[in-house]
């Protein structure tokens, strides 16, 4: 059955559109250019909001400050995933009371995922009083007017309503890099696996029209991008929220179709959605990068299933084996946690069994966080801590011995990289499968893709030099 996804008007858009010219003028008034500062914790989902808060905020008037001191206005992002991450958001909010004494008319917002919790939200309102506003996820397109109100009316605003989510076109973006770019395909999360927050708090999961996506990428195209990501808390699960929308896979074979000279990547996937269909459609396209983030989370099946999974240990095999067929050369990373409540030792030993088997590139590992408001918050938990680190120790120990191994088989070797930025006296590149390269050459090689010769590594990047054949050319 259809579900209507919520669109927000063009008139209501436009209204904050009218909110950036007023905000704008107000500083024209005072004869100087403000300054704001964005602080972005967590995902790239987060990293592609704040490019929005960021465009509405030069569409207002304000040029970008390098730190929080002396900006007219700072904006704290906030993640929600893990709890050290929520600690240090109050730890670094608190902090920002010294520099508000400092510039008296400073405003702080603070925003994000952790916003979308009520208790989070009531915390900020009532213990940091500094703190001028706060909205969630749902209300970020509302931005120029909370910040008009508490420009002008003296008041703290607090814009938290509780939301399915809704999709915002036409908001105003600044992106961070000229070369690489995020493209959010859709917003929000069914999935609810047991252990994360996230459709708590950024809502059911809505798609964006295939044309506003094809719009947006052509136009990053035709602006010289190079490296383009799609986004998606389940990228997979593209156009099932609407009758009439393409699946994931047509969305990306139409997108690679596209004239010009880039890559695209896409996170995050979800193994019970991906599929035979999607790494055919990878398989084909040149410009679709043959890299796959596809987290497995744990080795064991009774652990997958408390975490509401909802695919086993062996659908997952079969899920790599069938893609590495069709991508001899697939770079593949994933996540895992350690220490989920009730994990015995015996099942963490199944994760790392299936760390050996598959032999990933990188892994993102991680410590199971209770998440308040999540049933895995409520389950019985066991484990000392003492032994969960000593698990996560010989996880870590495992996987950066086979990430050594996979990159000392790159050494020889010739691949194509986009050259993105210099690091001291190495120019830096990524490979297609998204490895970190480091080389000679001179900074007009930046924006461009080379052949660059693998000569050694490390366990988390590689070293080269140019291809004959580029060097003759530098």
């Amino acid at each position: 059955m259809e579900r209507k996804t919520a669109v927000i008007p063009p008139e209501k858009l436009a209204a904050q559109t009218e909110y950036c010219e007023k905000i704008a003028a107000l500083w024209r008034r005072e004869g100087r250019t403000p300054l704001a500062f964005v602080d972005t914790y967590g995902c790239q989902q987060n990293e592609a909001d704040s490019e929005r808060i960021r465009g509405m905020l030069r569409e207002s008037g304000y040029a970008m400050g390098e730190s929080e001191e002396g900006a007219d206005v700072v904006v704290i992002n906030t993640c929600a995933i893990r709890e050290h991450a929520e600690q240090r958001v109050y730890g670094n909010v608190g902090a920002l009371v010294h520099a508000k004494r400092r510039h008296p008319g400073q405003k702080i917002f603070v925003c994000g995922c952790m916003m979308g919790q009520p208790a989070a939200a009531e915390r900020m309102k009532k213990s940091y009083r500094h703190v001028d506003g706060v909205f969630n996820p749902h209300q970020l397109w509302r931005f120029p007017e909370l910040l008009y109100s508490v420009l002008t009316q003296k008041k703290r605003v607090f814009a938290t309503e509780s939301s399915d989510g809704a999709i915002c076109e036409g908001i105003p973006v600044e992106r961070q890099s000229s070369l690489k770019a995020w493209v959010s395909i859709m917003y929000g999360c069914n999935n609810f696996c047991s252990y994360c927050i996230v459709p708590y708090v950024r809502g059911r999961e809505r798609s964006r029209d295939p044309e506003e996506i094809v719009r947006e990428v052509e136009g990053l195209i035709a602006a010289g991008y190079k490296d383009i990501t799609l986004l998606g808390q389940n990228v997979n699960s593209y156009g099932k929220d609407r009758d009439g929308l393409p699946d994931f896979a047509d969305l990306l074979a139409r997108l690679a179709e596209l004239p010009g000279e880039f890559l695209l990547r896409f996170m995050t996937s979800h193994p019970k959605d991906a599929g035979k269909k999607l790494f055919d459609t990878m398989a084909k396209y040149p410009k679709i990068a043959k890299q796959l983030h596809l987290p497995f989370q744990s080795g064991n099946d009774r652990v997958l299933a408390a975490m509401n999974r909802r695919y086993d240990s062996a659908h997952y095999r079969e899920l790599i084996a069938y893609a590495r067929s069709v991508m001899p050369d697939l770079v593949l990373t994933s996540d895992v946690i350690v220490g989920f409540p009730g994990e015995t030792e015996e099942e963490f030993e199944d994760t790392l069994r299936l760390i050996e088997e598959i032999r990933y590139d990188a892994l993102f590992t991680f410590i199971f966080s209770p998440r308040k408001g999540t049933p895995a918050a409520a389950m019985d938990d066991p484990t000392p801590k003492k032994e969960k680190n000593d698990r996560f120790d010989r996880l870590v120990k495992l996987q950066d011995a086979i990430s050594a191994e996979r990159h000392r088989a790159y050494v020889g070797k010739t691949f194509r990289v986009l050259v993105d930025g210099r690091d001291g006296d190495l120019l830096t590149a990524r490979t297609e499968g998204g490895r970190l390269v480091r080389f000679s050459g001179a900074d007009g090689l930046i924006g461009s893709f080379q052949s660059v010769t693998v000569t050694d590594h490390t366990t988390w990047s590689l070293v080269g030099a140019l291809a004959e054949q580029e060097r003759d050319h530098e």
